[in-house]
C-alpha cells in the first residue's frame, strides 16, 4: 500500500498526526502513571508490579501491531533505526546504562517528565531543557566526536537488518519472517501467562491505558513509514519519508525530539528549522498531559525542596541527554518502540538501561539508610 500524496501534503500529514499522537500518549500516561523508570523502581522499592506489567502490556500490544504493519503493508522496516544494519552494541549499553541511572536520579525519563511537566511540575521541566541541551552537544556537539571515536566505532557492520529474526536465520534453517513470528509468539504468549496470572493487580484504566499507548506505535509506523513515504520524491527521483527528522520511517522516540525541539525554538527564522514528527509528538505529549491534569484537577505547581533534589535533576538531565543518543534511544525509544520491532539493538538498550536503574536506585537506599542512621 503506498499513497500518492504531494510532498507538502504529506508532510502535513504526518505533522499534525504526530500531534494527535501525541495528545493521546500524553493524556493516557497523566491518567495512568505510565512510566518506565516507575515500573523499575516499584518492583525494586516496594515489590509493586502494576506499572511493570502495564510497560509489558504496552511493549505486547505495540509489538503485535508493528508486525502486523510489516506483514501486510509495504512498509520498509529495514530503513528505521531499530533494524540498522550497524549493530553498536557497545554505544547500545554504555549509552543505556547512564541514560538508566541519570532517569532515576531525574525522577522520570523524558516521556515521563514531559507528562510531569504538563501537570504544573517545574522540576520536569529544568530536566528536560538540560537532557535536551545535553543531547544536542552529544548528537553534532562537544560530546559527539567522543561518542563516535569510542563506543560507536566498536560497533559491528552486518550484512542485513538486526532484528532477531534475521539475526537467528544466520543460525537456523528458516526465513527471518518465520523466526521472527516465532519469537513474537514466544514473547507473547510468555508475557500474557504472566499478565493473566497477575490480572488482580491491573485496574481497568492500566488495561486500557497499555493498550492504548501499545497501539500508538504501529499508528506512527503507519505515519510515517506509510502516509509519508513518498517512492519517488519529485526533487530528488528516489524514495523519501516526508516530516520525519531522520528522514527515514519513525515512532515514539523522546530523546532527540527534545533537542530537535529545542534547536527549532532556538532558529525558528532559520529556513532549515522545521516541525517534524518527533518534534510535535512531544509537543502532544506535553499538551495531552496538560489538558488531562485540568480535567482530572491534578494541575498544581511543584518546584525543588532543596538544593540535593536540584543537584540530582541537572545531572539526570545531563547523563540522559548524553545515554539517550549514544544508546539510539530513550527508555521508550528503545524500551517500548526498539523492543516492538524485536531489535537486538534494543535488547542491549533496555538491559543497559535496567541495569542503571538499578545501580542508582541501590545508590539512593544506601543515601537514605546512611541518612537515617
Amino acid at each position: 500500500m503506498n499513497l500518492t500524496l504531494a510532498p507538502d501534503t504529506a508532510t502535513h500529514f504526518v505533522v499534525w498526526g504526530a500531534l494527535l499522537i501525541g495528545l493521546v500518549l500524553g493524556a493516557a500516561g497523566q491518567a495512568s502513571r505510565f512510566c518506565v523508570r516507575g515500573a523499575i523502581a516499584d518492583w525494586f522499592i516496594y515489590g509493586g508490579r502494576s506499572r511493570m506489567m502495564v510497560w509489558v502490556l504496552v511493549v505486547v500490544v505495540a509489538a503485535l501491531g508493528s508486525q502486523a504493519v510489516i506483514g501486510l503493508t509495504s512498509f520498509q522496516p529495514e530503513r528505521t533505526i531499530a533494524w540498522s544494519d550497524r549493530f553498536l552494541w557497545s554505544s547500545y549499553l554504555a549509552g543505556g546504562l547512564l541514560f538508566g541511572y541519570g532517569m532515576v536520579l531525574a525522577a522520570g525519563c523524558p516521556q515521563r517528565s514531559l507528562v510531569k511537566a504538563g501537570t504544573g511540575n517545574l522540576r520536569a521541566i529544568v530536566t528536560l531543557l538540560v537532557a535536551a541541551v545535553s543531547a544536542q552537544m552529544t548528537l553534532r556537539g562537544v560530546f559527539a566526536e567522543g561518542r563516535v571515536r569510542t563506543v560507536d566505532a566498536w560497533g559491528l557492520q552486518l550484512s542485513g537488518p538486526q532484528d532477531l529474526g534475521s539475526l537467528l536465520a544466520a543460525w537456523v534453517p528458516a526465513s527471518a519472517g518465520a523466526l521472527r513470528t516465532g519469537v513474537l509468539l514466544l514473547l507473547v504468549t510468555l508475557a500474557a501467562a504472566w499478565l493473566w496470572r497477575r490480572r488482580a493487580d491491573l485496574t481497568l484504566l492500566d488495561w486500557s491505558a497499555g493498550v492504548v499507548i501499545g497501539l500508538l506505535v504501529p499508528a506512527a509506523w503507519l505515519l510515517t513509514g506509510l502516509i509519508g513515504f513518498l517512492p519517488e520524491h519529485p526533487d530528488t527521483l528516489e524514495p523519501a519519508w516526508q516530516g520525519t527528522q531522520s528522514r527515514r520511517p519513525e515512532a515514539l522516540t523522546f530523546i532527540a525530539p527534545i533537542a530537535h525541539g529545542l534547536d527549532l525554538l532556538t532558529y525558528w527564522t532559520d529556513k532549515n528549522a522545521r516541525l517534524s514528527f518527533g518534534v510535535m509528538l512531544t509537543a502532544g505529549v506535553l499538551l495531552g498531559s496538560h489538558l488531562s491534569a485540568r480535567a482530572r484537577g491534578e494541575f498544581r505547581l511543584e518546584s525543588f525542596s532543596n538544593a540535593a533534589e536540584l543537584r540530582d535533576h541537572l545531572l539526570g538531565g545531563v547523563l540522559m541527554g548524553v545515554g539517550g543518543v549514544t544508546a539510539m534511544g530513550c527508555s521508550v525509544g528503545q524500551g517500548v518502540t526498539g523492543l516492538a520491532m524485536l531489535s537486538a539493538g534494543a535488547v542491549l538498550a533496555v538491559t543497559g538501561i535496567a541495569a542503571g536503574a538499578l545501580l542508582a536506585l541501590k545508590a539512593q537506599v544506601r543515601r537514605a539508610d546512611a541518612a537515617a542512621g
